[in-house]
């Protein structure tokens, strides 16, 4: 069956329909009959329980996965023999919709995994990566790349003009048959044996990128004095106590991850220990040391160079954008190069006022990158009497989950309600919750929601699905997963979370809600572009400052007492505060990224390119890029947003243009622009052409002015152009 999934790279969709393959000796290859049968591996078994079936987490162990990954490799070998030893001529009913269902196994098997090696990892899941990942992606491109089977697939795709095919299945047929012309199919000979080659490497390589970053995670910095917690929140306080504890080290332990450098750096008055801390996040991978990535990541562009060029394109970024919505690399960096300008002239105003208020009050220091949080608060605080730590109280972890289910019922008419009989899950703090439609009670699926940091899980939020909805191989439930990094709270304390945590919250759901409303046939018509993906989890964040859920569910988590309207005045008055930091350090990334990846020649340095890159486009001293090349999951994790972390930009451009359409009509909870947005956009997966589904949705194509004027940023008069 054709199924995304979110993988260890960084949350990132690995298309199972079009992997990657195995060598000739590969394609021998026998299981040994050790743990290879639903009777000695669970994970090789059908899934059962309620809901049609759910992973069994209680049962999943390193050594379970080499025989499932055998059998279910030899079950799919046998699928796709099947469909090419058919005698009949090939027709779409019987090559590309048998194609369709294939690998029932190993998508259970490669679910499991994601979470074994994303949520949970430890040396035993990370030996078995380190060996299997090159195994399945040389597997997966010899299945596909069998020219008996393309020709098959050629066969459909000429005959189309003279078929009674409907709409949806040309363009799947359509979109199967260039699939395989991006990946290789019509190579032969010595060209398709480097091209396997390649595949393999580039699978190990990033095995091996991802398996560094987390290592130089797992490190923290130890505070040994109460000194050294000068300014930080006791419950921010008390979650160092405890990664110290589970340490086993006597003190306050930083952890080297975001969900820790971020409180630290906005909060904490010892400027030394925030360089210091800083220092120690930026330079993840980057330490001249076993777990350095530099030379790994040449080795990746250097792979990726090569690998463009054997399939006729003129790059890697031509090669990945060529089924994106921007089309061109030159049209993703039209778009960034439009908006940056802008926001580092806004870095520009927010730089001085923040050495304002340093000169103010004596500090005499000039503006540093581990300053910027610090005195962005001080700002806010002297601008709007506002600052976190007066937010905080009232953004309870649990009010907020709340908040998103109450969000979605009232768009969209989803129940959620927590699970309380007997799903396995694969981490004691993993919560579930039964979705239903509260039109019909009918079931949606089951939403697994884990929240907090933990030594093994990898950094960021990320969302991904264990079973998608598609009717062709029968209806079955959705299985969903948010992930998040929240740090737990200590023993008998509430979570509480900032603002930008409880951003982070809705985005992952929208994510959720995208898959749970999905209503698809074709299991290859659910995915869609890189750059389309993220637009509804970020149309999903415009709920969360709303009056309607800051006036329910932002309580305080002693009082009670709702938050006051004053602060959520000062709130929306704030809201485009310090977005000349947050898109700089966005768009520096995604800008980085595409030149790195549209050029022929491929870098060898990577630190002296990232340097010059900047100093280039003018990136401003006191920030940093989001994601330094050295730790840049995104792109050296797996090809996914390679050359497509601009997306991100891309999909809020729609994102700014389709919250326009529901503050037009006076009333953001308008449920006719929510079925709209859902009958065009949220539930049609990939079955027709993004661009064309969004004009029916909007009547046009999204404003790009939209997004500036999300941003706080100047609109240029008509006319007008920016350098």
């Amino acid at each position: 069956m054709k199924r995304v999934l979110f993988t260890a790279a960084s949350g990132l969709a690995m298309s199972l329909s079009m992997p990657a393959a195995v060598n000739a000796q590969e394609a021998e290859m026998t299981t040994n009959g050790e743990m290879t049968s639903a009777e000695t591996n669970p994970l090789l078994a059908e899934w059962t329980g309620p809901f049609e079936g759910v992973p069994p987490w209680d049962q999943m162990a390193p050594e379970y996965f080499p025989g499932a990954f055998e059998a279910a490799m030899e079950e799919m070998r046998a699928e796709v023999q099947a469909v090419i030893d058919n005698p009949e001529p090939a027709t779409f009913d019987n090559t590309n919709r048998p194609m369709e269902l294939i690998g029932e196994t190993m998508g259970r098997v490669q679910a499991m995994f994601g979470v074994a090696v994303s949520n949970i990892s430890n040396d035993e899941y990370r030996a078995v990566q380190a060996e299997w990942a090159p195994r399945l992606a040389a597997f997966y491109q010899q299945l596909y790349l069998q020219p008996e089977l393309i020709e098959r697939y050629r066969t459909v795709y000429e005959n189309l003009d003279e078929s009674d095919l409907t709409d949806e299945q040309r363009r799947l047929a359509t979109r199967d048959y260039e699939q395989l012309q991006r990946n290789g199919a019509l190579l032969e000979g010595e060209d398709r044996e480097r091209l396997s080659e390649i595949t393999q490497e580039l699978a190990s390589l990033y095995s091996e990128f991802s398996n560094k970053v987390l290592a130089d995670e797992e490190t923290y910095i130890l505070l040994d004095s109460e000194d050294d917690l000068a300014g930080l929140p006791d419950s921010f306080v008390s979650t160092l106590r405890g990664a110290a504890e589970e340490r086993e080290v006597e003190g306050w332990a930083v952890v080297n991850t975001r969900s820790y450098m971020q409180p630290f750096l906005q909060n904490s008055t010892r400027r030394d220990l925030r360089e210091q801390v800083y220092n120690a996040y930026i330079n993840r991978g980057d330490n001249g040391d076993e777990n350095d990535t530099n030379a790994t990541i040449a080795q990746i562009l250097q792979l990726r160079a090569e690998r463009a060029a054997l399939l006729g394109f003129e790059t890697h970024a031509h090669w990945r954008m060529a089924d994106t919505m921007a089309q061109t690399p030159e049209n993703a960096e039209d778009l960034m190069m439009r908006v940056w300008p802008a926001a580092v002239a806004r870095v520009e105003q927010e730089v001085a006022d923040m050495q304002a208020i340093a000169d103010r009050e004596g500090a005499g220091i000039t503006i540093e990158p581990w300053d910027y949080r610090f005195y962005a608060e001080k700002v806010r605080q002297d601008r709007y009497s506002i600052d976190e730590s007066e937010i905080t109280p009232y953004f309870q972890l649990e009010n907020m989950i709340e908040a998103m289910f109450w969000a979605a019922g009232q768009l969209y008419d989803l129940e959620f309600t927590e699970n309380t009989g007997d799903v396995p899950v694969f981490q004691e703090d993993v919560r579930t919750f039964v979705v239903t439609d509260s039109r019909d009670g009918s079931n949606v699926g089951l939403f697994y929601l884990d929240n907090y940091a933990r030594t093994g899980k990898r950094s960021g939020a990320w969302m991904t699905t264990y079973r998608s909805q598609q009717t062709l191989g029968g209806e079955q439930n959705v299985l969903a997963s948010n992930n998040n990094n929240f740090t737990e709270p200590a023993a008998g304390e509430v979570a509480l979370i900032s603002l930008d945590d409880a951003s982070t919250l809705f985005h992952e759901f929208g994510h959720g809600i995208h898959y749970l409303l999905q209503d698809v046939y074709y299991p290859g018509l659910s995915g869609t572009p890189r750059d389309f993906v993220e637009y509804p989890s970020q149309v999903n964040e415009n709920w969360l400052l709303t009056r309607a859920i800051l006036d329910r569910f932002a309580t305080h988590y002693e009082t009670g007492e709702p938050m006051p309207q004053a602060l959520v005045d000062r709130i929306e008055e704030s809201s485009t505060f310090n977005e000349g930091f947050a898109t700089v350090e966005y768009l520096s990334s995604a800008i980085v990224d595409m030149r790195l990846h549209n050029r022929t020649e491929p870098v060898t340095d990577v630190d002296a390119f990232e340097r010059e890159t900047l100093a280039e486009i003018g990136m401003p001293e006191e920030i940093v890029m989001r994601h330094r090349l050295p730790q840049f999951n995104h792109l050296f994790s797996s090809d996914a947003y390679s050359a497509g972390y601009y997306s991100y930009l891309w999909s809020e451009t729609m994102d700014a243009d389709t919250w326009e359409a529901f503050e037009e009509t006076g009333d953001v909870w308008n449920r006719e622009v929510a079925d709209r947005f859902r009958e065009y956009l949220l539930s049609t997966g990939n079955e027709t052409d993004r661009a064309e589904a969004y004009r029916q949705f909007r009547g046009r194509d999204p404003d790009v002015d939209a997004l500036l004027r999300k941003r706080g940023f100047p609109v240029p008069a008509e006319g007008d152009t920016t350098d």
